[in-house]
């Protein structure tokens, strides 16, 4: 026994040992490690996917703002077709990196305010007509003096007389123009 080195047989069993727990381990170990790698990548693509929509939604809520401004505008300075107006304006509108909306405008940036004033100032169009009327309007007829008898309903009826016709229509015109005048 003298020849035989214990420490060194005992030594390569826990190396042999060792040796076959790594190998029965490895593949568990990697496994895991696979399946984490794949976990991690799926968290990646959905992280990427959240931060798209992201800038999409900020992007639609910025439009939407910027739109909001400027028909808001179109309408304190009277206009009276703001959506035909907003789309012959909108394409000039930005965002200033420090969040203002200006426009370009043939001498540079100019204010949303002005940029929209001038325009509606160039294109008198877009405001409300200021005379009512214009060609095909028709004549209207006066209102009768007060203290006429009013006339109901029940009243009017087939086969009435020209005078009864003629007291039936201006008490309508009577009334219709009040209603008009708000009164």
């Amino acid at each position: 026994m003298e020849g035989i080195d214990v420490q060194a047989i005992v030594r390569q069993a826990i190396q042999e040992y060792a040796s076959n727990e790594q190998a029965k381990s490895e593949p568990a170990h990697k496994a895991e490690l696979e399946e984490e790698r794949k976990r991690r990548e799926q968290l990646e693509r959905r992280l990427n996917e959240l931060v798209a929509e992201n800038k999409q939604s900020r992007k639609l809520a910025e439009e939407a703002e910027r739109s909001s401004m400027v028909r808001a505008e179109l309408h304190r300075l009277g206009v009276a077709k703001i959506d035909l107006a907003f789309k012959a304006v909108k394409d000039e509108i930005e965002r200033t990196e420090d969040g203002r909306l200006v426009a370009r405008g043939e001498s540079g940036q100019v204010s949303l305010k002005e940029y929209l004033s001038a325009f509606v100032a160039e294109n008198p169009e877009f405001l409300p007509a200021r005379i009512a009327g214009g060609t095909g309007m028709t004549a209207t007829l006066k209102a009768p003096a007060e203290g006429r008898e009013t006339v109901s309903l029940d009243q009017i009826r087939p086969g009435m007389s020209a005078e009864e016709m003629r007291r039936v229509r201006e008490e309508i015109v009577r009334v219709a123009s009040q209603t008009l005048r708000g009164l």
